[in-house]
């Protein structure tokens, strides 16, 4: 699973992206976040407070209860303002 990373998440993470492979009970993207957590001290930091963080499967916006493929592209990023 390719996993990408924006603005803030990224710097908190350490890198913008990376390629993992969860266990087999990571089903959503709610549970990819709470095994992320569990990966690094930078990920459990970025990924601590998902009302802050947005989610993307294969490039379309979802929620933490998205179900999740081998294959897919998760992006994780801060909400985006304009102005």
């Amino acid at each position: 699973m390719k996993l990408i990373y924006f603005a803030w998440v990224r710097d908190k993470i350490g890198h913008a992206e990376e390629t993992l492979a969860p266990p087999a009970n990571v089903a959503t993207v709610g549970d990819l976040v709470a095994w992320l957590a569990t990966v690094s001290p930078g990920h459990a930091a970025a990924l601590a407070d998902m009302s802050v963080v947005r989610c993307a499967v294969n490039q379309e916006y979802v929620g933490l209860s998205h179900p999740l493929a081998t294959g897919d592209e998760v992006a994780f990023f801060p909400p985006v303002t304009g102005g």
